[in-house]
């Protein structure tokens, strides 16, 4: 089976550019607006896993074609892994990338341990059946928000063995470490093997 293409089961923009910007030329990833779905999804579960799994599922019944979906979570040693599964609604509804990482900052005062990692989920569903793919960045999180670039917690997250933000990194430096391009690698590499 050659599959060149999948809808990405995501309405948020940045991700769906960082994930085209790492996307191999051969393949394709097709959005859920330009596969015309206008949808909210809901993220339920109390795990990356299950709720990348639901985004699949939703589109997968709405449209019958390959889907892969991703959840994210940032998680902070000191702060026993949060916000994790909540990242992108810590500070509450609405989703607001500003207080979320006030709020990271302020739990983090006078904490010297500040090790952190993003971790990304994938979720496949190809004939019937879930496949998963993991994605691990590890760092520190910053003492103050640092760079313009990025969005989400990139301000304040430094990925191990660097001293700069995901924030103040060229897009391009930053597409080649992350989390989402180490998870979208497995994916990837799994769809040439079909």
């Amino acid at each position: 089976m050659l599959i060149k293409e999948l809808i990405f089961a995501s309405n948020n923009p940045n991700k769906i550019a960082e994930l085209r910007a790492i996307c191999p030329d051969s393949f394709s990833i097709i959005s859920l607006k330009d596969a015309g779905i206008i949808t909210t999804i809901e993220e339920p579960f109390e795990t990356l896993e299950e709720n990348a799994k639901e985004k699949c599922r939703v589109i997968y019944t709405k449209t019958q074609k390959f889907c892969f979906a991703e959840d994210t979570g940032l998680e902070i040693a000191a702060l026993h892994n949060e916000p994790g599964v909540r990242s992108a609604r810590y500070a509450g509804e609405p989703v607001n990338d500003q207080a979320n990482m006030d709020k990271v900052l302020k739990s983090l005062e006078n904490e010297k341990n500040r090790c952190a990692r993003f971790r990304t989920i994938i979720a496949l569903y190809l004939d019937n059946q879930y496949y998963l793919f993991e994605g691990i960045c590890n760092g520190t999180i910053a003492e103050k928000p640092k760079g313009s670039m990025g969005f989400g917690y990139d301000p304040i997250f430094i990925p191990e063995n660097y001293s700069t933000t995901f924030a103040e990194m060229d897009k391009s430096l930053k597409n080649n470490i992350s989390h989402r391009k180490l998870a979208f690698d497995k994916l990837f590499l799994f769809l040439t093997q079909l």
